[in-house]
């Protein structure tokens, strides 16, 4: 599942990253959304871009594309 199948409010365990560039998988690793961490739904955008998420006690907005790199499983 993706994160865009959640609804706001919703959390779901970040399982694994889909094929995208290993810059931006860094990126994410260096932000903290790593394998087993858990992340929220938050909010979404009217336009549903971009979606803001909450992972380890911090709020982090991702484009939709970006949101898209993570494999989630709902919690």
């Amino acid at each position: 599942m993706r994160l865009r199948d959640l609804q706001v409010g919703e959390t779901a365990v970040v399982t694994g990253f889909e094929q995208t560039d290993p810059a931006y998988r860094g990126k994410l690793l260096a932000m903290g959304v790593t394998r087993g961490c858990i992340v929220k739904l938050v909010k979404v955008a009217p336009m549903g871009d971009p979606v803001k998420v909450e992972v380890r006690g911090y709020g982090l907005s991702l484009r939709k594309a970006e949101a898209d790199a993570l494999v989630v499983e709902e919690t």
